[in-house]
């Protein structure tokens, strides 16, 4: 008669066997869930040529939405809409609404690529209710400010100049600052004053620049010779570094702000400040919207619409501060 020792000892041998099995299903679970989501995301890349910044944004998401489904017992094949209210739920203490509605997005987005690709049959994503993001206005200069901030730097120093040119080509051309570090001398024609510009989802498109901004140009031009010589370097990037190699978008940021303590403007501002001044001013002086979304690269015109809103804010500061009875 086997013994009690013995009984407890299959029983727990038993568990152990359950919970390695268990393990194993959870571990092959995440594998096929990681695979589909890079296949997700090279779909994203490939067909829609979304940008490397959102990748990587939504590549997290999907990745902190599975690791909370395992912790749930179960994967995106087998998660229910409950399940995904569940994880959004706990983002809403900690989470910035914008933060959430991309996470919202890279959701629904990843159950349609699932259903298509015959993974799940049934999109459990479309039932996902985006969470309201308020609507803030961009930071802008005033035209003051944006000449003072062009004017700023000396264009007789060799990193000055570059700085200049930058100022000139971000409020002249309304550039992101990611298209302006990725601009290539090629990219310049500057007999016709234009720029072939690469933005978002690989768009070409091409802008025109102004004549002080053509100048700043030439300048920089001159010293940028100066530096690969220095540097022995050989490269086609439009605006280096101190070491001849591609500026960064980091290293945008960074000097705008030198110059934005400098000249004691207001903090909030960034290089997509510019961008902004430039298309609330053109609208300011008469541009037509649709022309602002061309040059802007916007595909949605309700993306642009946002800024006859700014406009119409400074319009009412202006009465404010002006009129006798207001």
């Amino acid at each position: 008669m086997p013994s009690s020792t013995d009984a407890q000892s299959r029983a727990a041998e038993k568990r152990d066997a359950e919970n390695r099995a268990a393990e194993n299903r959870d571990r092959a679970c995440q594998r096929s869930d990681a695979g589909e989501i890079e296949a997700f995301l090279t779909e994203l890349r490939v067909l829609r040529g979304m940008s490397p910044r959102t990748l990587k944004a939504y590549a997290a998401d999907l990745r902190l939405a599975s690791d909370y489904l395992y912790k749930q017992g179960v994967g995106f094949s087998k998660a229910t809409h409950v399940h995904l209210r569940g994880f959004l739920g706990l983002q809403e203490a900690c989470r910035a609404p914008a933060t959430r509605a991309r996470r919202v997005a890279a959701l629904r987005m990843f159950f349609r690529y699932l259903v298509k690709a015959g993974k799940v049959a049934v999109d459990i994503g479309e039932k996902l209710k985006t969470p309201k993001v308020p609507k803030r206005l961009p930071h802008i200069l005033s035209v003051d400010e944006a000449f003072a901030l062009v004017n700023a730097p000396a264009e007789e120093k060799l990193l000055q100049s570059r700085d200049k040119a930058m100022w000139e080509m971000l409020y002249g051309g309304g550039f992101r600052v990611s298209e302006l570090c990725g601009l290539d001398i090629s990219g310049v024609d500057m007999r016709q004053g234009l720029v072939r510009v690469l933005g978002k989802g690989s768009k070409e498109r091409i802008c025109p620049i102004h004549t002080p901004a053509l100048a700043s140009l030439q300048h920089w031009f001159a010293h940028r010779e100066q530096l690969l010589k220095k540097r022995k370097k050989n490269t086609q990037a439009l605006f280096l570094n101190n070491q001849g190699g591609r500026l960064s978008v980091r290293s945008v940021h960074r000097l705008l702000q030198a110059y934005v303590q400098k000249l004691g403007l207001n903090a909030g501002l960034s290089p997509h400040s510019l961008r902004h001044s430039y298309a609330t001013h053109l609208l300011a002086g008469g541009a037509d919207i649709r022309a602002i979304q061309e040059l802007l690269g916007h595909a949605s015109l309700s993306t642009t619409q946002r800024y006859t809103q700014v406009s119409f804010e400074l319009l009412q500061k202006v009465y404010d501060l002006t009129h006798p009875r207001a």
